[in-house]
């Protein structure tokens, strides 16, 4: 990704003041983010220079559970992160498919200092995933939300800024 197209990405605050679907759960959500000391510790290890591009839509159950932990955490370490609505960018969309097929949301693609592409996160935590691919389809999508929802509530991210965190190289970006 350029630089330009990138700095044209919203900031989360930003994308907050465009969301109209869920857009209680959304500020909720992000209001209340309590991020996991060792992990923010193991992110500064990381150094800054980071850039996280979002790639998401408001309506997305998954992407109102894990973007606004994802952004806390890099206001928090001073990473500049930019969301991008996934129908107004399907070539960064087509370029990041779920099992090469499937244009899920959210994704994180992660950036270093030089705008090189490092790796990229989603659409939901791997434990999460393949219990929404296995047993969670044989529920009704709004049983099935319920179940995924309980789910991120017990986990408060942790597992998102887990698997987000080990995609990034152990050095610091453009180095």
């Amino acid at each position: 990704m350029d630089p330009e197209r990138f700095s044209s990405g919203m900031t989360l605050p930003e994308y907050l003041d465009t969301v109209q679907e869920y857009a209680d759960l959304w500020r909720g959500v992000y209001e209340r983010v309590r991020l996991p000391e060792d992990l923010v510790e193991e992110a500064r290890a990381l150094g800054e220079g980071w850039r996280l591009a979002v790639l998401s839509e408001d309506w997305c159950g998954d992407a109102v559970n894990t973007v606004p932990v994802v952004a806390r955490l890099a206001e928090e370490v001073g990473w500049d992160l930019r969301v991008f609505p996934r129908d107004d960018n399907p070539d960064l969309m087509d370029a990041h498919l779920t099992d090469g097929r499937s244009r899920s949301i959210p994704v994180v693609i992660v950036y270093d200092g030089d705008f090189r592409e490092v790796g990229w996160w989603g659409p939901r935590p791997r434990e999460l995933q393949a219990w929404v691919l296995g047993e969670g389809r044989e529920l009704p999508s709004d049983e099935r939300y319920k179940v995924t929802r309980g789910w991120y509530a017990r986990d408060r991210g942790r597992t998102t800024l887990q698997e987000l965190l080990a995609l990034f190289p152990r050095h610091r970006p453009g180095g």
